[in-house]
C-alpha cells in the first residue's frame, strides 16, 4: 500500500487537541484590532520614503495600545532610532506630530534588544499607551525617520500594531 501522509497522529486524540490548540493560540489575538509592517527596498530606510498605516476603530470608549513593530540587521549602526509620528482621524489631525525614541541596542554594551535569529532583530515598542480616539472611523499613523542622515542602512522594516487595551491582572 502507498501511503503519502502520515495520519497515524489522528489515533492518538491527546496529540491532534494538543496540536489544534497550539495552531489556535499562535493564530488569533482577540486585542488585536490592526497589524502592518512595510519592508524597505534595500533594507534602507530613506528619509523621503513615509510609511502611513490606515486602521479602523469603530468602539470609541475603548482604550487601545499603539506599538510600533521595527525589524533591523546588525548592520544598523546606531544604537536608537527617532521616529515622528503623525497621527491623522476622521477629522483631522489628531494631536500634534510626536517624536519617539527607540532604543534598538544597548547604549553602554551594544547589545541588540528585541528578539532574533542570526543578525536579524525585531523589536515591539509601545508607542501610544492606552490610546483613546475620539471618532469611530479610519485612522492613518504615518512615521518618518528622524535621524541625521538621509539613509538608514540596516532597517529592513517598520510597521504599526493596534490592540485593546488591556489592564494588568491584579495580584
Amino acid at each position: 500500500m502507498l501511503r503519502f501522509f502520515d495520519l497515524s497522529f489522528l489515533a492518538r486524540p491527546r496529540a491532534l487537541v494538543g496540536a489544534l490548540g497550539l495552531l489556535a493560540l499562535a493564530g488569533c489575538d482577540p486585542n488585536r484590532v490592526f497589524e502592518e509592517n512595510t519592508d524597505f527596498p534595500n533594507n534602507s530606510w530613506d528619509v523621503q520614503r513615509k510609511p502611513a498605516f490606515t486602521f479602523a476603530i469603530a468602539d470609541t470608549a475603548a482604550r487601545y495600545d499603539v506599538y510600533f513593530d521595527v525589524r533591523n540587521a546588525s548592520v544598523y549602526p546606531f544604537y536608537n532610532l527617532y521616529v515622528k509620528a503623525t497621527l491623522t482621524g476622521p477629522g483631522g489631525r489628531v494631536g500634534a506630530p510626536l517624536l519617539h525614541q527607540m532604543l534598538l541596542m544597548d547604549p553602554k554594551t551594544g547589545e541588540p534588544r528585541g528578539s532574533g535569529t542570526g543578525d536579524i532583530y525585531d523589536h515591539q515598542i509601545l508607542a501610544l499607551p492606552r490610546q483613546r480616539f475620539a471618532q469611530p472611523g479610519n485612522y492613518t499613523l504615518t512615521l518618518e525617520q528622524f535621524m541625521r542622515q538621509d539613509q538608514l542602512p540596516g532597517l529592513m522594516a517598520v510597521g504599526v500594531r493596534v490592540a485593546k487595551y488591556q489592564a494588568p491582572a491584579k495580584k
